[in-house]
């Protein structure tokens, strides 16, 4: 029985860090713009702007994150107008048919929002 058990814990475990693994929004800054090249239809060009975009934004994150030392209350505070300058930004680099779809992609109202607008969701955990 405790073998049983045992192997039943083990394969939960294994289960449970694959698909932490491949949930979208834990990607780096460059794949994570490779994904939102595939959404939105970027060119070359736009994934690499914005792929440097995640990657500042995620660089400024990880500061933020070792200046509020774990205060969850005070990063959230502070993270707010980083997230809307990497929105502004990224808005920037996109047509206007892209932004509108990005703009549902971040605001929640597409089922592939997750971590859209902030490039930093690998960093958050590490």
């Amino acid at each position: 029985m405790k073998k049983i058990m045992l192997i039943c814990c083990l394969f939960l475990g294994v289960s449970i860090a694959a698909s932490a693994q491949s949930r979208p929004g834990t990607s780096d800054p460059v794949e994570k713009a490779k994904e939102l090249q595939q959404q939105l239809k970027l060119t070359d060009k736009q994934t690499a702007q914005i792929a440097a975009i995640y990657t500042d934004s995620a660089e400024k994150f990880d500061k933020i994150k070792t200046e509020q030392k774990g205060n969850n209350d005070k990063m959230l505070v502070a993270i707010r107008p980083l997230r809307a300058a990497t929105v502004k930004k990224i808005k920037a680099v996109l047509t206007t048919a892209q932004a509108a779809k990005y703009e549902k992609m971040v605001s929640g109202k597409d089922k592939a929002s997750t971590g859209w607008s902030d490039g930093w969701s690998s960093t958050a955990s590490n």
